[in-house]
């Protein structure tokens, strides 16, 4: 398993907040994980609130958890409540399913990482999110969406 940097970690974030300039978004927290879901960096906006940084956590570790972005943690959530219960139960970290988190994959696929991002709406949020994997030389993982378009 090939390991996301701490300078690509920065690029991811760099890049995902400048999108969210682009779009005149609401302050953000953006938090990078490495493939073993420990917080490889982090960057929270001025005006950000007070829960953004466990939110962002939580977005990108439900994404590495469950091998899928965070809005499609959601649904399962709402499709099996009880295994989602007991899911965060043993979890290692808390799980926030909402729009956000996103895999970050490598050239071959292979999952290096993951983020999140809180602060605005979860699909303005994940533009970001796909803004910053990209400009830091990654794949979003197409996979994540089940026939929607990404944007």
């Amino acid at each position: 398993m090939r390991a996301i940097s701490l300078k690509q970690s920065l690029t991811i974030i760099e890049a995902a907040l400048a999108k969210a300039g682009e779009l005149k978004l609401r302050p953000l927290t953006v938090v990078v994980l490495d493939a073993g879901g420990r917080v490889k960096a982090v960057q929270k906006q001025d005006g950000a609130s007070l829960l953004r940084f466990e939110i962002a956590q939580g977005k990108a570790f439900a994404a590495l958890g469950l091998g899928r972005s965070s809005k499609l943690v959601l649904e399962k959530a709402w499709d099996k409540p009880l295994f989602f219960e007991h899911l965060n139960e043993l979890s290692d970290s808390p799980l926030f399913p909402e729009g956000g988190g996103q895999l970050i994959l490598d050239e071959h696929g292979e999952v290096v990482g993951a983020i999140g991002i809180t602060g605005d709406r979860n699909e303005r949020d994940d533009e970001c999110a796909f803004a910053g994997i990209e400009a830091a030389g990654f794949k979003v993982d197409e996979n994540q969406f089940e026939g929607e378009d990404r944007y």
